[in-house]
């Protein structure tokens, strides 16, 4: 039986040097994810020298425990998840919204909207100003601080424009006649059938968030709003802290709590990373299909 998958065209020999190449690809992509794994699964003292190559050396989950069993993590994790969802579903709003008036072309100054949100991608008032406005809004140390400034992007307005666009406006005229107004238009329409571009903004958007440490250390100096990025980077600047002159117990605690933290690091990380792998799966369909038509117009 034929598999569909299998490329047909050019030699054998082309073929083989392809499957090769992707092969190559996939190893240089996957192998730094999975070497952090077998890092994290190994005995401090291996996963400090990082002598671990293939598969873990003294298998030890005492990094996840320690991990599972601290309530910070959780309490970070939930923040995380919170700007995550929160972010994902008012970039979803703000997209649409912003994007659905300029593909009719009636629309008065359309041209010179497209222009000014242009412009705003190549200038920004920069940090301090950015601060002086989250202070002077009531948000600073506080979530708005981290769920309303990014709950904008200009980039996905584009993009979302350029997918709505490729629907026939026919569609659009059909509606009217039948005596739809704009927003049933938007709601039984656009939306139903922009659900490819939908997922790549909520992937996009969600791994941005996740991903994201340095707004929340600028804008959150307490941590019971910090999300999980800050305390992994924490962490890891604990690992690396300079050595201090201690009696012969004190270094032997020290460097015993030092291998621990680079084991726990290596653990933090696949466990920081394992929701955004897992959850690609299932926007795939979607997110193949509209980086595709998103990029098309007819």
């Amino acid at each position: 039986m034929n598999n569909k998958n299998r490329v047909r065209e050019g030699s054998r020999i082309a073929t083989a040097v392809m499957y090769i190449l992707a092969i190559i690809v996939v190893f240089i992509t996957l192998y730094p994810m999975y070497y952090v794994l077998i890092l994290s699964l190994s005995e401090a003292r291996y996963a400090a020298t990082m002598e671990v190559y293939t598969i873990p050396r003294g298998f030890n989950l005492d990094a996840y425990r320690i991990l599972v069993m601290d309530p910070k993590i959780w309490r970070f994790f939930g923040n995380t998840v919170m700007y995550a969802v929160s972010g994902m579903l008012l970039m979803l709003v703000t997209s649409v919204l912003g994007a659905f008036p300029l593909t009719f072309k009636s629309l008065i100054g359309r041209k010179y909207i497209n222009t000014y949100l242009l412009i705003t991608m190549f200038f920004s008032g920069g940090l301090i100003p950015s601060f002086l406005l989250i202070l002077r809004l009531g948000m600073y140390d506080t979530p708005l601080a981290l769920i309303i400034p990014g709950c904008f992007s200009v980039w996905n307005i584009i993009l979302t424009k350029s997918y709505l666009s490729t629907i026939p406006e026919t569609l659009r005229e059909a509606a009217k006649i039948d005596g739809a107004n704009v927003y049933q238009i938007l709601l039984r329409i656009y939306l139903p059938l922009s659900i490819p571009i939908l997922a790549v903004i909520s992937v996009y958007t969600v791994v941005g968030v996740w991903n994201s440490w340095f707004p929340a250390l600028v804008y959150l100096p307490h941590v019971d709003w910090q999300p999980l990025q800050l305390y992994l980077r924490r962490m890891l600047v604990n690992a690396e802290a300079p050595a201090q002159i201690l009696s012969p117990d004190a270094a032997k605690e020290l460097a015993a709590l030092r291998l621990s933290y680079v084991q726990v690091k290596y653990a933090m990380i696949i466990f920081t990373s394992l929701p955004i792998l897992f959850s690609y799966p299932f926007f795939q369909k979607y997110f193949m299909k509209g980086i595709m038509l998103g990029s098309l117009k007819e």
